[in-house]
């Protein structure tokens, strides 16, 4: 991390592909998907704390699966009117959308282990009978 003059800390993308340990070329793609906008020194990158914050969000976002258009969208409600109402109000939405998700997947799952199950019972069942002949 460095200070700029007007004492605004900045980092260079191998710092935060360091602290967030990810790659340099994943942070060069967030960019290019318009989710960081690091200033430009020429050829070096210049991140600020805003882009180090957004790359933060960006990865819990991903952990908690939503996908780079849901997590710039947030970012565009955000920027259009600096008050968050509304991206909370948006958040709320996706995460019950993601539980909703979440909870059919495990649903899902319970079916499939029972079908796996019966199966695994029906092929036990299969070899004793062919051992008792």
């Amino acid at each position: 991390m460095t200070l700029t003059s007007s004492s605004q800390a900045t980092y260079s993308i191998s710092e935060l592909s360091k602290e967030f340990d990810i790659t340099t070329r994943s942070i060069r793609f967030y960019e290019d998907q318009g989710l960081l906008k690091p200033a430009r020194k020429g050829q070096t990158r210049i991140y600020s704390l805003k882009d180090k914050v957004r790359l933060k969000l960006i990865l819990r976002g991903k952990r908690l699966g939503f996908s780079l258009a849901e997590t710039r969208r947030l970012f565009e409600l955000y920027d259009a009117d600096k008050s968050s109402t509304s991206q909370l109000h948006t958040m709320l939405n996706l995460v019950e959308e993601k539980k909703i998700a979440l909870q059919q997947q495990m649903d899902d799952i319970k079916v499939v282990l029972m079908e796996l199950k019966s199966a695994e019972q029906q092929c036990k069942d299969a070899l004793l009978k062919s051992d008792d002949k």
